[in-house]
């Protein structure tokens, strides 16, 4: 047998291996979720009964503690990233703030169906009080089909571009990593928002506003990345940072603290989802990371406000020093510890098994339909 025809027979063993692994973590991945949905069942009814403030959250910490567990039941790349961004961030961050009566889940009168989405996905609901505005935001942020299309082909091809990783420069894969992560959170997070808008009827918040257009650092962490997480460390952190340092501070100085606590914060809880992918011990290079960039937005805020309005860098050489100084200091602090547990081989070799399960699934209904005509 000759070594190409070992190597091939040797990748389709991994594969096979892999795709059993991925239906009995599929089965873990239901059961993670069910219990999820159980338990915020019980917040919903508990916040029936209990008021805002001291009890609430008393009531509310056992799930909080239970959603910085679940994750770590998951050992997929995909169904593990998404469990604890969805569960161990947004949702326990939407608890906490909903414990007080705030955030998203304050709905006056929100129904239980609504309640679970909002809860459990990186949704908004626009509030009808707000109809203009939230027209406003459907024309702006929702996206057509044809730039869903164009991203889904262009995450197609990057993933076929790693069959030929050993013959491309290793700084290349990185800026191909980066294209690679937007589009693959653009494109889940899109999903999630359509299935919730299909099956709750209700307008969403977009949750990107094509960050790769950033005129500078402000515009792409403020208004164009990831919007959602943007939207919960606000109130979380940003604003009472903002109010307890205003006294000590003034409210000028206060909040360019806000903005430093809430970087290193979201700094610490991508070091958390990190740690729950890989289960490797910190080496918090992607906290330094966000504390880089909480410092250089607080420069350029203090920057802005010194200059007034009365000098400003063209476009183009704002969005090309913005994006340039994230995909640096990403390859730098950023994707190291993505390679050090390994998510690219892991995240491909999912694929690869994803690709037979739904292969071999199809492959079974063809079957099924060709015997019942056959019988009939």
């Amino acid at each position: 047998m000759s070594l190409k025809h070992r190597q091939g027979q040797m990748e389709a063993d991994i594969i096979n291996v892999m795709k059993y692994w991925m239906e009995g973590e599929i089965n873990t991945f239901i059961k993670v979720w069910i219990s999820a949905y159980l338990s915020l069942c019980y917040c919903y009814f508990a916040s029936q009964i209990l008021p805002k403030g001291r009890n609430r959250l008393a009531a509310f910490l056992p799930v909080v503690g239970l959603f910085l567990l679940l994750p770590l039941q998951l050992h997929s790349m995909h169904l593990g990233g998404i469990t604890s961004f969805f569960l161990a961030w947004l949702a326990t961050f939407k608890l906490l703030l909903f414990a007080f009566d705030q955030g998203p889940l304050s709905i006056p009168s929100i129904s239980l169906p609504r309640f679970l989405a909002v809860a459990c996905l990186p949704i908004k609901l626009i509030q009808p009080k707000s109809q203009e505005n939230g027209k406003n935001h459907s024309e702006k942020g929702h996206k057509s089909f044809l730039n869903y299309a164009i991203k889904a082909i262009l995450f197609a091809l990057i993933i076929k571009t790693y069959d030929y990783e050993d013959h491309i420069h290793p700084r290349i894969i990185m800026v191909i990593y980066c294209f690679h992560i937007y589009l693959s959170l653009e494109i889940i997070l899109a999903i999630a928002a359509a299935m919730a808008r299909s099956l709750l009827g209700a307008e969403l918040e977009p949750q990107f506003n094509e960050p790769y257009l950033s005129t500078s650092l402000q515009d792409f962490w403020g208004r164009r990345w990831n919007l959602m997480v943007t939207r919960i460390l606000r109130p979380t952190v940003y604003l009472p940072v903002l109010d307890w340092s205003s006294s000590i501070l003034g409210r000028e100085w206060a909040a360019l603290a806000a903005v430093m606590a809430t970087f290193i914060i979201s700094g610490l809880m991508h070091e958390f989802i990190f740690y729950q992918l890989g289960r490797v011990k910190p080496t918090w290079e992607i906290t330094w990371f966000f504390v880089l960039h909480g410092a250089c937005l607080v420069v350029e805020i203090v920057v802005k406000k010194a200059v007034n309005g009365r000098w400003r860098l063209p476009r183009l050489i704002g969005t090309t020093l913005s994006i340039g100084l994230v995909m640096v200091t990403g390859f730098w602090l950023f994707f190291p510890q993505l390679l050090r547990c390994k998510a690219d081989e892991r995240a491909l070799a999912e694929l690869a098994a994803i690709g037979t399960f739904v292969k071999d699934v199809v492959r079974a209904l063809n079957f099924t339909v060709n015997s019942y005509i056959s019988f009939s």
